[in-house]
């Protein structure tokens, strides 16, 4: 599947719910938290017949995201069908929940999983997530490694906020197999983003430079991080430059919301209803290719190249727990 710049599209995050027991504020509004009617939501059988239509025009990746996946009810039944696609299947997730699902993912075939963790300290983790969890998250991180998972952590960095921590990240990947992702600070709706609170990549590897010594790391085709290594460290870090370098000329991604809309970008404000045709017994394809066409060559069309000039409130978009990531 091409858009009209020639973007090969191969890749597909699906969202299960807009429902999370976190409340972060990066991806969650403060007010007004309401979460979708049970028949609003795609059902099994519905993720599975528009799954299949992404991966006969040309799928080979998808990752289910949230809200949280694992508190959609009937989750382990969506990975366990989507298992049987011919598709490399993973996950993000806040954690919690790992332990219950750990044969799951292992039936599944999963080998790779992202965890969200935006702070060490039990304090500050309670006061991003709304949440005293932290022992339980880390606890599973170290079930999926001593299970040998490849286990990825993503970190949100926001000045004032966890920018102290940076360096601590990094000391994990000295002691365990893990591969940090820091991800610069981005815009939604209700998550009062403004580019002061950003810190960029630039920024955090300057930190880096000035404690430890490391090397640049190939990064894969469509990569979205720019990965780097510790000497003799056993796990690595990156950066995810959203804000700071944008990566659209490459990009190979499509979403689709937990009510079946499908985003031909994260930060674009237009979506196509892929499930209410689907509940119609209408044909897919169409759609999927009239969406793709209308991909922006940049960030969904609402940013200029000046992205400190952005103003976050005049962006059409949904909260991240809305979009699914």
């Amino acid at each position: 599947m091409k858009d009209q710049f020639h973007r090969v599209h191969d890749y597909l995050r699906i969202s299960l719910t807009d429902s999370c027991n976190f409340r972060c504020s990066y991806c969650m509004p403060e007010e007004n938290i309401s979460c979708m009617p049970q028949k609003h939501l795609m059902q099994v059988e519905e993720i599975e017949s528009i799954a299949k239509t992404f991966v006969k025009l040309g799928v080979n990746k998808i990752r289910l995201t949230g809200g949280e996946p694992l508190v959609r009810k009937g989750a382990d039944q969506i990975i366990k069908t989507l298992a049987q696609l011919p598709v490399e299947l993973s996950l993000t997730t806040n954690g919690v929940y790992v332990d219950k699902f750990i044969d799951t993912f292992k039936q599944a075939g999963i080998r790779s999983l992202n965890v969200s963790i935006d702070s060490l300290q039990p304090s500050r983790f309670f006061q991003l997530t709304k949440r005293a969890v932290l022992d339980k998250v880390w606890n599973n991180i170290l079930l999926l490694q001593k299970e040998g998972f490849h286990v990825k952590l993503n970190v949100v960095a926001m000045k004032g906020i966890n920018e102290d921590e940076i360096l601590d990240f990094i000391q994990l990947t000295q002691k365990h197999p893990l591969h940090v992702r820091f991800i610069e600070f981005m815009p939604f709706s209700g998550n009062k983003w403004e580019y002061q609170k950003v810190i960029k990549a630039q920024e955090m590897l300057q930190l880096v430079k000035d404690s430890y010594d490391f090397i640049k790391l190939r990064d894969e085709k469509h990569a979205t991080a720019k990965k780097y290594k510790l000497y003799n460290a056993p796990g690595t870090f990156a950066f995810i430059t959203t804000m700071s370098a944008p990566f659209c000329v490459d990009c190979n991604r499509m979403r689709i919301t937990a009510d079946g809309k499908m985003k031909n970008c994260l930060f674009g404000k237009e979506e196509t209803d892929l499930l209410g045709a689907l509940r119609k017994g209408e044909k897919l394809e169409h759609l999927i290719q009239n969406s793709l066409n209308r991909k922006h060559a940049f960030m969904g069309g609402q940013f200029n190249k000046e992205l400190k000039n952005t103003q976050a409130t005049t962006i059409e978009n949904r909260s991240m727990v809305k979009i699914g990531g």
